[in-house]
């Protein structure tokens, strides 16, 4: 059982495993957020979650073992409503744990859409990361670039189809409208899971066929000459823009998964990038214009294309990147001056000033 009470120290639960295709993408940054976690200011409460979304305790030893989470073993777990941060497990009458916040290294689907996020409110416990509105927002494709058009920020030209337009769908005319080359994504999910590039109507019809196994809704997108450009968002009210990361695949047509995550080798990093100096600074503040309009707080990756002209286009937002050891994000806040370490203890103090935030308002004091 763990501790109820560690007066000097704040209870961070460490959520990682998860549903999604991205399971082992989230035990990896999980294992580098626990590596670079300040134990003189927190307390490592492991709470993993199983490919069939059973939560259940953890420890150092199941975090980075090879198959710790595959199935269930442990006493499954929930979190009390209304409990503040209370854990509880199946059958028990006393609390197995008390949260100070909660660090959701959950990528994809039932961790970044505002499921968790949800969970965690009425759970009234302070969360890594945006809200409920904005996690679903950024996870959500076709939503994101609505709101980012509204805003009047720059996207790649897209249209949307649905699971039940498939059949009706006219590849042909969907290139001559958005071709000659085009992306196809599916609209909620992440780390180019299920994304399929596209020059012919039969390549088409393939990369829609492997986009609807990932979800419902899917994006086809024009494909967007110019460099790969990233961007670190950080902070509540006032967000900063980190300096700007290069990305170039060493193989395939664009950054894939097995490239982020499982080949080391797989992409060229450039950070800074080399640009100039006027384009970089329109950049960054683009990439800050993005986060506010869609509602992001906390922190997130916007991800740009910048061609040779210095003309940019708004990809997408990521509002829970990946923390692993070649993930862009904590390499882009270690460029800018912040370490991987103080970039953790800074994103768990801007989850809990946020929470408190909220909690001052009069709807929050009604009974």
């Amino acid at each position: 059982m763990v501790p109820m009470h560690t007066p000097t120290k704040l209870r961070v639960g460490l959520l990682y495993g998860g549903q999604s295709p991205e399971h082992e993408v989230s035990v990896q940054s999980a294992r580098n957020v626990y590596r670079a976690l300040d134990t003189t200011l927190f307390e490592p409460i492991l709470v993993a979650v199983t490919r069939t979304g059973v939560w259940q305790l953890a420890d150092e030893t199941s975090l980075f073992a090879r198959d710790a989470i595959e199935e269930a073993t442990g006493t499954p777990l929930a979190l009390v409503p209304g409990g503040h941060g209370l854990l509880v497990g199946q059958g028990r009458t006393e609390p197995i744990a008390a949260l100070d916040v909660v660090f959701p290294v959950l990528h994809g689907p039932h961790g970044e859409d505002g499921a968790l996020q949800g969970l965690l409110e009425l759970a009234g416990v302070p969360c890594v990361g945006p809200g409920i509105l904005g996690s679903a927002v950024g996870m959500d494709k076709d939503v994101m670039k609505r709101l980012l058009r509204e805003a009047g920020l720059p996207v790649t030209p897209s249209v949307v189809l649905r699971a039940h337009e498939q059949d009706a769908a006219d590849p042909v005319a969907m290139l001559r409208q958005l071709g000659p080359t085009v992306y196809v994504k599916p609209a909620n999910m992440g780390s180019s899971v299920g994304v399929g590039r596209a020059d012919t109507p039969e390549t088409l019809k393939a990369a829609l066929s492997t986009a609807f196994a990932y979800d419902t809704k899917v994006l086809i997108e024009t494909a967007a000459s110019g460099r790969e450009i990233e961007c670190a968002v950080l902070g509540n009210t006032d967000p900063a823009a980190s300096v700007l990361g290069c990305i170039a695949p060493r193989s395939g047509d664009f950054y894939s998964y097995e490239a982020k995550y499982l080949d080391e080798n797989g992409a060229q990093f450039e950070v800074p990038a080399r640009l100039p100096e006027a384009v970089t600074a329109a950049a960054r503040q683009l990439a800050v214009k993005a986060y506010t309009a869609l509602e992001a707080e906390g922190l997130a990756r916007v991800d740009m294309f910048i061609d040779d002209a210095g003309t940019i286009l708004i990809n997408e937002i990521n509002t829970l990147p990946g923390f692993t050891k070649i993930s862009m994000y904590p390499k882009l806040w270690e460029a800018s001056g912040l370490p991987y370490g103080e970039l953790i203890t800074k994103l768990i103090h801007l989850a809990r000033e946020r929470h408190q935030r909220r909690a001052g308002l009069a709807a929050a004091q009604l009974s």
